[in-house]
């Protein structure tokens, strides 16, 4: 064996790993992006899924493309969202797109139906029924790119100055209720509102409002209903699950690489997954606390509920009537949702139903 040949080509092999190493990193570029949240901070579990995107990005990609996320009113407003991401002040927000219905009512299939779906079967359809597909499509018109980016699971109906006895007490109750559910409650007599959370509170001492909804009891106890309304009431029909998503706009997504595009998507992926996770947990908490602070828990009356559901399929089909877009991505929903309610009346409501009976029971 010849040494000194095998010790120059190891000197080679070196050389060469020295120059490729450096050139594979650099084949990365640096991306510095600004994420325009709905929410403030002080709503960890929303605000937070935002954050935990931008975490997950930046440490999959040895901090080359990083994501720097505004509470609601730091760049935009709440509502301002959807155009800061459009038209380029922002390269992505965190919001709902229900937020957006006033634009085009079609927006609320990518966070929720009033009356539709939970949350496993809104994954269901947007994953492998097509959903996802055909929102996508939508908001290209809208310049962006939306990915499923979080979920809320059922929430709650909202908190209330006075009882709710029948369909009579809503007449002319002013309510913050945002997306399709306000324009349903409405039609049951309430007057709706529309603000961002960080304006509901005051909204609410004041007496501008009589009631309000938002979420649930974990994100509700931390903007402190409690204070100034005593009675909670569920379900929150309008929302038997709402799924905030990453909007970005559609020229930054078009220059990201395709490796960028992979670990944004997951990492999206992941905050749909925990950020549903993390309410179920938390809210199981916040319900017994609430409670003992006083809250009276009610139910909606049964002709709210029975109304509220035929307002709602009413409306979507004059909505379908006369607005194509709306039409397509309803006829889609609405046959997906008619074999997933099948399919969980076999298993999973006799199952859920029959653990509900037993609780409290000797075991």
């Amino acid at each position: 064996m010849d040494r000194r040949k095998v010790l120059k080509g190891a000197g080679l092999a070196a050389a060469a790993g020295a120059v490729a190493s450096p050139a594979i990193a650099q084949a990365q570029p640096e991306i510095r992006w600004r994420m325009a949240s709905a929410y403030p901070k002080s709503l960890d579990t929303l605000f937070g899924a935002g954050e935990m995107i931008a975490k997950r990005v930046a440490a999959a990609t040895d901090n080359k493309f990083q994501l720097q996320t505004f509470a609601a009113g730091e760049i935009v407003g709440a509502l301002q969202t959807l155009d800061a991401t459009q038209n380029g002040t922002v390269e992505c927000s965190y919001t709902l797109s229900s937020f957006f219905i006033g634009k085009d009512p079609t927006f609320m299939f990518d966070t929720s139906v009033p009356w539709g779906m939970n949350v496993r079967q809104h994954n269901a359809w947007m994953h492998y029924g097509g959903g996802l597909d055909l929102m996508r499509e939508f908001m290209r018109d809208y310049n962006v790119f939306p990915m499923p980016a979080g979920q809320t699971g059922a929430q709650m109906g909202g908190w209330f100055r006075k009882e709710i006895n029948s369909i009579a007490d809503l007449q002319g109750l002013k309510m913050r209720i945002a997306g399709m559910g306000g324009q349903i409650m409405q039609k049951l007599g309430v007057v709706p509102q529309v603000l961002a959370a960080g304006d509901i509170y005051p909204a609410l001492e004041r007496g501008t409002l009589d009631a309000v909804e938002f979420s649930g009891p974990h994100d509700d106890e931390k903007l402190g209903f409690v204070k100034v309304a005593k009675y909670y009431y569920y379900p929150g029909f309008w929302e038997g699950g709402a799924q905030p998503s990453l909007l970005v706009n559609m020229g930054k997504w078009n220059e990201l690489p395709a490796n960028y595009k992979a670990i944004l998507e997951a990492a999206c992926a992941e905050a749909n997954a925990m950020c549903v996770a993390k309410y179920d947990a938390q809210n199981a908490d916040a319900i017994r606390r609430l409670v003992g602070q006083g809250v009276q828990l009610r139910p909606f009356p049964r002709d709210v509920m029975e109304q509220s559901y035929k307002e709602a399929y009413k409306l979507y089909g004059e909505i379908a009537a006369s607005n194509a877009k709306f039409k397509k991505v309803f006829d889609s929903w609405s046959a997906f949702r008619e074999k997933e309610l099948t399919w969980f009346r076999i298993a999973e409501l006799p199952f859920d139903y029959f653990v509900n009976q037993q609780q409290g029971q000797p075991r």
